[in-house]
C-alpha cells in the first residue's frame, strides 16, 4: 500500500487543480438554482472530456515527453498558440481562485486581516512552497490536501442528507434563456477543468518520473489519473447535492461574486446544520480553493517555462522562477487595480476556456494517434470513438453558444 501511494501523485494534483471554482462555486450554484437538475450536464461533460485529459499522462508516460514537446512536433504554430492562450488567461484565473481562497480565509480566521492582505499571504505561502519544496513537496502535500478535502466534503454531504426530510427530486432540467444558457456554458466549460489542464498533467507526470525512486509504468500513470478523475466526479456531485439540499430550499438569492458566494455557503451551513458544522464545511471550502491556488500557481509558470525553452531551443535555468514572479505580479495588479472589472475578466476567461476546448481536444487526439506516439500508447477503438464524439460535441456546443450570444 505504501509503495502504491508513493506511485500516485500527478492524478491527485490534477484533482486539486480541477476541484476549485468549478466545484465549490459552480456546482454548488447549480444545486442552489436547479436542485439536482444539472447532474446530466456534470456527467456528460466528464464523459466528453475524459479522453483528452487522459491523453496527457498517457502521452507523457509512453514517450517520456510532455504534451508541449508533442505540440512542437505538430508545428511551431501549435505551441505558439498554446503559449498565447495561456498568457491571456492565466492572470485572471489565478486572481479569481486566489481571491476566493482569501475570502474563505477571512471568514474562517476572522476579518482582522483584510482580504487584500490574505491574498498577498496566500500567494506568498504558495510561492515559497513551490520554489523551496519544489515538485516533491507539492506531490506529498497534495495527497494530504485531497484526502482532507474528500473526507470533509463527504461528511458535509452526509450531514446535509441526514437533515433533509423532504423527498429528493432528480428531475433533470434543460436551461432556457440567455442567463441559464450562459451559466450552463460556464458550468460545463470549467467542469471538471479547462482542457489545457491536460498539458499541466503531462508536465507533472514527467516531474514524477524524474523525481521518484519508484518506477511508474504507463498502466500506473493511467490508474493514477483515473483515481483523480473519479474523485472530481464524486466531489462534483457532492457539491451539487450541498447546493440542492442546503441552498435550494432556502429560496435566498446569492451573490454573483465567487468570494462572497463561498462565504454565504459557509454561513448557510451554520444556519441549517448548527455551529458545529461550520468547521467541517469551512475546511472543505478552504482546502478546495487552496489546492487550486497552489496548483495553478505551479502549472502556468511550469508550462510557459517549458514552452519558452522549446520555442527558443534554449535552456532557461531560472525560467520557472521568472514566470512565477510574472504571474504573481500580474495577479496582484489585477486585484489592486482592476478589481471592479473582475467579473467581466472572469467571464471572458471562462468563455475563452470553453471556446478553446475544441482546439485542445483535437490537438491532443491528433498527437496521441500520430507517428509521434508509440503504437502501444495509442488509444483503443473505444477511446477513438469517444474522442470523435467529444470533438464533435465540443465544436457543436461552441457553435451553438456563439449563435445565441
Amino acid at each position: 500500500m505504501r509503495r502504491f501511494i508513493q506511485k500516485l501523485g500527478p492524478g491527485l494534483i490534477f484533482a486539486g487543480a480541477a476541484i476549485g471554482v468549478s466545484h465549490l462555486v459552480q456546482s454548488t450554484r447549480a444545486g442552489a438554482d436547479f436542485s439536482f437538475g444539472l447532474i446530466w450536464a456534470l456527467l456528460l461533460i466528464h464523459l466528453v472530456k475524459y479522453p483528452f485529459f487522459q491523453y496527457g499522462p498517457r502521452y507523457a508516460s509512453v514517450t517520456g515527453e510532455s504534451l508541449l514537446e508533442g505540440y512542437r512536433k505538430l508545428g511551431k504554430g501549435v505551441l505558439v498558440l498554446y503559449g498565447v492562450l495561456t498568457f491571456l488567461t492565466m492572470f485572471t484565473i489565478q486572481a479569481a481562485v486566489t481571491i476566493v481562497t482569501a475570502g474563505i480565509a477571512t471568514s474562517l480566521f476572522g476579518d482582522f486581516i483584510s482580504v487584500k492582505i490574505w491574498t498577498v499571504i496566500i500567494l506568498s505561502v504558495c510561492f515559497i512552497i513551490l520554489n523551496i519544496g519544489k515538485y516533491q513537496f507539492l506531490d506529498r502535500m497534495m495527497k494530504v490536501i485531497i484526502i482532507t478535502l474528500t473526507l470533509t466534503t463527504l461528511i458535509a454531504t452526509i450531514m446535509a442528507l441526514s437533515n433533509f426530510s423532504a423527498p429528493i427530486q432528480f428531475t433533470q432540467h434543460i436551461p432556457e434563456g440567455s442567463m441559464e444558457i450562459t451559466f450552463l456554458v460556464a458550468f460545463m466549460g470549467w467542469m471538471p477543468a479547462p482542457l489545457d489542464v491536460s498539458v499541466w498533467h503531462s508536465l507533472w507526470t514527467i516531474e514524477k518520473q524524474n523525481s521518484s525512486t519508484v518506477k511508474r509504468d504507463p498502466k500506473t500513470a493511467l490508474l493514477d489519473f483515473n483515481i483523480g478523475y473519479l474523485g472530481t466526479i464524486i466531489l462534483g456531485i457532492s457539491f451539487v447535492a450541498l447546493g440542492a439540499l442546503i441552498m435550494h430550499p432556502s429560496g435566498e438569492s446569492f451573490s454573483g461574486s465567487a468570494g462572497v458566494f463561498s462565504v454565504q455557503l459557509i454561513e448557510m451551513y451554520t444556519k441549517s446544520l448548527g455551529n458545529w458544522a461550520y468547521i467541517i464545511i469551512g475546511i472543505a471550502a478552504f482546502t478546495t480553493m487552496f489546492s487550486t491556488t497552489l496548483t495553478t500557481l505551479d502549472a502556468s509558470p511550469r508550462s510557459l517555462h517549458k514552452a519558452s525553452e522549446l520555442l527558443f531551443k534554449k535552456s532557461f535555468s531560472k525560467g520557472y522562477l521568472m514566470w512565477s514572479i510574472v504571474l504573481i505580479t500580474g495577479t496582484l495588479c489585477i486585484y489592486f487595480f482592476f478589481l471592479s472589472e473582475m467579473g467581466s475578466l472572469i467571464k471572458v476567461a471562462t468563455i475563452l476556456s470553453f471556446l478553446t476546448a475544441p482546439f485542445y481536444a483535437l490537438t491532443n487526439y491528433i498527437l496521441i494517434s500520430s507517428k509521434h506516439t508509440p503504437k502501444a500508447g495509442q488509444p483503443s477503438k473505444t477511446l477513438h470513438i469517444m474522442s470523435c464524439f467529444g470533438i464533435l460535441f465540443l465544436i457543436g456546443f461552441s457553435i451553438w453558444y456563439l449563435t445565441i450570444l
